[in-house]
């Protein structure tokens, strides 16, 4: 779900981190939702119930989200990267992944479906797989010309890079792979409790 505002001039505001001020209203981030709300004019006379007066849609909000959702990835796993909490290449992300140090995978979305598969096989089931940037992309943060796989250690940055990932991906349409797995997984083999 992402968090809405209403600004000053009766626009409206997504706000990702849920920090500004103002009444929030919150929309699923699924692309039926968005689309199916969007095209009956629905979304307009719902936010502006929700504000209690008029309230003003960007015209481009689906493409506005995308570029928010795409820029917040990429700044999160830039200070994963920073923080010496995230690796690129086949080699050092495959060695993370083999010795458990990592708690999600990056992979490009336009990468080749055998070599992604190839560099899962034998990974541990409960690792989150997602799929959100093209090589490209993923190679800018990590100061290559192109990356196709990226590990990512356990943390509050892996936390919020799943949950951004996971709007983003809602947004688009798509379902993260391993997503269901993971929580399959969890659900097999659930943690001690306390």
């Amino acid at each position: 779900m992402i968090r809405f505002v209403v600004a000053s001039d009766r626009m409206l505001v997504p706000d990702l981190n849920a920090t500004l001020p103002g009444r929030g209203m919150w929309l699923s981030m699924s692309r039926d939702v968005l689309e199916s709300a969007a095209s009956k004019g629905g979304l307009a006379r719902a936010f502006a119930r929700a504000a209690r007066g008029p309230v003003i849609l960007p015209p481009d909000l689906p493409a506005l989200l995308q570029a928010a959702l795409v820029r917040r990835v990429s700044e999160l796993l830039g200070l994963a990267r920073r923080a010496g909490q995230a690796v690129a290449g086949y080699e050092k992300a495959r060695e993370w992944l083999r010795g458990g140090r990592a708690r999600l995978v990056l992979q490009a979305s336009d990468g080749s479906e055998a070599e992604r598969a190839r560099f899962l096989s034998g990974a541990n089931k409960t690792i989150f797989v997602l799929c959100p940037l093209p090589a490209d992309a993923l190679g800018r943060i990590f100061g290559h010309d192109q990356a196709v796989h990226v590990a990512v250690a356990p943390g509050r940055l892996a936390d919020r890079l799943l949950i951004e990932a996971n709007r983003l991906a809602g947004l688009r349409g798509q379902q993260p792979e391993g997503w269901g797995q993971a929580a399959q997984a969890r659900d097999e083999f659930p943690a001690p409790s306390p």
